[in-house]
């Protein structure tokens, strides 16, 4: 078992055996000692709320003098334990000031990665709401761009709710705050709409709304975003990523809520056209109905039949006349058809005196070789039928005219 003293002797023995590490980050404090030749800085990481101690000579800093509020520094540092204290510090060999050139060739590039991985798309972007239920507003303490928020929503919509959160816009601990007041209006149900407003300042003031935690964040975010960052002429990469872009807070405010007055006056304006739009449809039907009922068989309903029976009392005597010629005809025709039929018929035959002989068989009998003598036959007269027997059996006609033909020969 190991006592307290010798477990931070070990550790300071194995941080010892660590190499010196470039370090960046944000100066939050220094402090110069009066006849100390040491200077104290107290480094944070600008996206997380982290800070470390670095200790480095005086003569480090620039002719002796403490950087100015919130530097970023590049430190060449050796990691140092304090046994005694069990505290960790940096011992730093070279310090330098990141200038505003480095700066921008980083959130250049910085830009263009997130322009590639989509997150500055115009297709992600989501609308803002008419009328939102409630505003969020992430702002810096007492700030004037709270106030400019507040007073212009307001003024165009009074009553509007606000859910605000004040918290520190530049500064080291800028993106940890603003990043947290973020994710808590987030999960606010009725919050439609969040504005992240400041005033205007210098590039380094504005640097926090360009950090990329913060900006990843903003793009996962569901609730509609609007920028409001200094000025015009300012564009952090928070504009960029945001739902809408507001040059000032007052046109921030100007955008998430429309104006009482203008919205008062376009309704009536819409009333007076939907008024004029019905008066005028009313006017048509009106001016319709009067034409239909100005039309003579609307005046004299019987016109209409009046005016037609005539015609109709033509047409149907010339179908009656049409059909009866009709009929004539076919009746004629009929008569003639009738006549050729009964000239053609057997039984006009029959009426004039002549008889059919049938064999008991049903066959016709049409010469005297077809029956033999004493054969019964069946005559069918003009009117019934009788039978008969074969007494004297004949020759055919043909037979008859070959003997004529023959005695005619002989003689």
């Amino acid at each position: 078992m190991l006592t307290v003293r010798e477990v931070s002797q070990q550790i300071g023995d194995y941080l010892g055996r660590l190499g010196a590490v470039w370090v960046e980050g944000e100066v939050a404090e220094v402090t110069l000692r009066p006849g100390s030749a040491m200077a104290f800085i107290r480094l944070k990481d600008t996206s997380a709320d982290i800070s470390l101690q670095v200790t480095c000579h005086r003569s480090l800093l620039e002719n002796g003098e403490p950087l100015p509020p919130n530097a970023r520094i590049v430190a060449y540092a050796k990691v140092n334990w304090y046994a005694v204290r069990g505290t960790l510090s940096l011992m730093a060999r070279e310090i330098r000031q990141v200038g505003i050139g480095e700066l921008l060739a980083r959130l250049e590039a910085l830009k263009t990665l997130l322009a590639s991985e989509g997150l500055f798309a115009l297709d992600r972007k989501k609308d803002l709401p008419f009328l939102p239920r409630k505003i969020g507003l992430i702002c810096g303490r007492a700030s004037a761009a709270e106030k400019d928020v507040v007073e212009n929503v307001l003024r165009r919509w009074p009553g509007m709710a606000f859910e605000i959160k004040e918290v520190a816009v530049q500064g080291s601990q800028a993106v940890v705050e603003v990043s947290q007041a973020l994710k808590e209006l987030a999960k606010d149900s009725e919050v439609d709409v969040i504005i992240i407003t400041r005033g205007g300042g210098s590039f380094e003031d504005l640097l926090p709304f360009s950090d990329e935690s913060l900006i990843r964040l903003v793009a996962t975010i569901k609730t509609p975003i609007v920028s409001a960052i200094g000025h015009e002429q300012d564009c952090p990469l928070l504009d960029l990523v945001a739902d809408f872009r507001a040059s000032t807070p007052t046109d921030a405010a100007k955008k998430v809520v429309p104006s009482l007055e203008e919205e008062v006056e376009r309704t009536h304006l819409l009333t007076q056209r939907l008024n004029k739009r019905i008066n005028s449809i009313i006017d048509l039907e009106i001016q319709k109905i009067s034409a239909l009922s100005s039309r003579p068989v609307l005046k004299d309903p019987q016109v209409l039949i009046t005016s037609r029976a005539e015609v109709t009392f033509q047409l149907l005597n010339r179908s009656r006349k049409s059909f009866k010629a009709i009929l004539q005809e076919a009746r004629t025709e009929l008569k003639e058809v009738r006549a050729r039929v009964r000239s053609l018929s057997p039984q006009s035959t029959l009426d004039r005196g002549y008889a059919v002989i049938q064999r008991s068989s049903g066959e016709l009998v049409r010469s005297p070789n077809d029956v033999k003598h004493g054969e019964l036959v069946q005559l069918r007269l003009a009117k019934g039928e009788v039978g008969a027997q074969i007494t004297k059996q004949g020759q055919s006609k043909s037979e008859s005219e070959n003997q004529t033909t023959k005695k005619e020969k002989r003689k």
